[in-house]
Order: C-alpha cells, then sequence, then structure tokens
C-alpha cells in the first residue's frame, strides 16, 4: 500500500484541518509499517495520547481511514484494523484501471492543453532516465515518484473534476495506488521487463492521447492495470517479495488447499 496519495485541499490549512491531516498520515503510517496489525481496536482516546492530537481532528482522521477501507467500526465503541483479501485487492486494482481508462479516453476526446501533455511527457522522459541505469532502491523509489505524478496528471489532463476526484478517492484504497506493489519487483529478475513494458505503455497512452484516440488511450490504461495484478499474484507465491510491500501484514493470505 503505497503511501503516494495526492495532499488533499485540508493539509494546506491551518488547526483543525491540518491537525486532521497528521493524524492521518500517522495513522496510515502506523498501518503500512505494520504497527498496527489487522483486529487491533483502535480508540479516539488511545490516538489522542499516541499522537498528541485533540479529539475532534482524530475523529475525523478516523472516519477518512474507514472511509478508505483501511479500518471498519465495532460495536463496542471505536475502529478495528482491517485486513484484506486478495480479491478485494484485485477489485481495487480493476477499479482503478476502470477509472484511468476513462480519464485517458476524456483526455483525448475532449483534448488536453500544451501544458497538460508537456507535463506527461515529462514524466515519461524521466522514468526513461531511471530505467536506462542500474535498478537500485534508489532508482525504484525514484520510479515511484515519477509514476505517481504521470498517474496524476492523466487524471488532471481528463478536465473531469468528478473523474479526477473519482480516480483520487480509489487510489486511497488499500494497495490500489499505480506503485503499491512496484517496490516489490526489486528483487524479481523480470523486473527491468515489466518496468519497461509499462513505460511503452504509459508513453503510447500519451501518443494516443496526443493523437485524439480515444478508445486506444482507454484500452492502454485499463490494460497498464494488468501489470498491478501480475505484481500481486507473483507476491503471493513469495514471501520475500511479500515482505517489500508496504503494508504487507494487511493482506489475507489464502488458505492452502
Amino acid at each position: 500500500m503505497a503511501v503516494d496519495h495526492a495532499t488533499p485541499p485540508e493539509a494546506h490549512g491551518t488547526g483543525s484541518a491540518s491537525q486532521t491531516e497528521r493524524a492521518l498520515l500517522e495513522l496510515r503510517e502506523l498501518l503500512v509499517e505494520g504497527e498496527l496489525q489487522p483486529g487491533a481496536r483502535i480508540s479516539e482516546l488511545w490516538v489522542v495520547e499516541r499522537l498528541g492530537v485533540s479529539r475532534t481532528p482524530v475523529r475525523a482522521a478516523l472516519i477518512r481511514l474507514q472511509e478508505e477501507g483501511l479500518l471498519e467500526p465495532i460495536a463496542s465503541g471505536g475502529f478495528a484494523v482491517r485486513s484484506f483479501t486478495v480479491a478485494e485487492i484485485g477489485d481495487s486494482i480493476e477499479l482503478r484501471g476502470t477509472l484511468e481508462g476513462l480519464a485517458a479516453r476524456l483526455a483525448a476526446e475532449r483534448g488536453v492543453t500544451s501544458r497538460q501533455l508537456f507535463e506527461l511527457s515529462v514524466c515519461v522522459d524521466e522514468i526513461d532516465a531511471i530505467l536506462s541505469g542500474t535498478l537500485t532502491d534508489e532508482s525504484f523509489s525514484a520510479y515511484v515518484d515519477a509514476n505517481r505524478r504521470f498517474h496524476q496528471r492523466l487524471a488532471g489532463a481528463c478536465n473531469s473534476q468528478v473523474v479526477e476526484r473519482q480516480i483520487a478517492r480509489t487510489i486511497t484504497m488499500p494497495f490500489a495506488s499505480p506503485s503499491a506493489f512496484v517496490m516489490a519487483q526489486s528483487i524479481d529478475a523480470t523486473a527491468r521487463e515489466m518496468l519497461l513494458v509499462a513505460q511503452a505503455q504509459h508513453r503510447a497512452v500519451v501518443d494516443a492521447i496526443k493523437r485524439r484516440e480515444g478508445a486506444r488511450a482507454e484500452a492502454l490504461m485499463r490494460e497498464h492495470a494488468r501489470i498491478a495484478h501480475r505484481n500481486l499474484q507473483a507476491a503471493m507465491t513469495n514471501q520475500t517479495v511479500m515482505q517489500r510491500i508496504p503494508g504487507s501484514s494487511l493482506i489475507r493470505m489464502p488458505l492452502e488447499r
């Protein structure tokens, strides 16, 4: 569960809004780092004492995490940390691919500004430069950042606040981020091959948008999400790879038959 979500508007505010954002980020980090295990109960008072934030922003942060699917309310009060099946994660990835496909189609059909096209191309060029060198933890981290910015700019290029908002909401779902499983590839012998395939899709979708080919752009982004499915399945069969995935302790492994 890569924590690479776009910064919500309230993060730029002051007072309760900024405190909510602080509580949200710190709680999400506790989940991702595995300090809060599936089933663990989280109360407002515990968070207040742990983070030193007042109850109002803590309550708002807990509700946000519930909306993202990381927490669920319990009858006795408070929240419990959720775990996620492989099928649920797959559905989240599929939903992201569907919405990003829609965004790419709208961008192509409605047209984009020269600035939007330039920003998409800059991200693609940056990824090319990263992949031209030796793959290290640092270069994988750089790829994650550039990949995040590419997907963010693609969502913005559709010029639909409705679609962009739904994509932003979707990528906060556990493990649905475009980079959720990228770091797991850093020990995979086929890592460069898969990253090059993803990069070819990045460049192709930019070309499709430039040429106003909506159906092609949509199909490319739908197919692009399949790489995340592949990475998920590969991670399920390799414990060493699983340990590279932030938040992997929240994944409910299928029972062996």
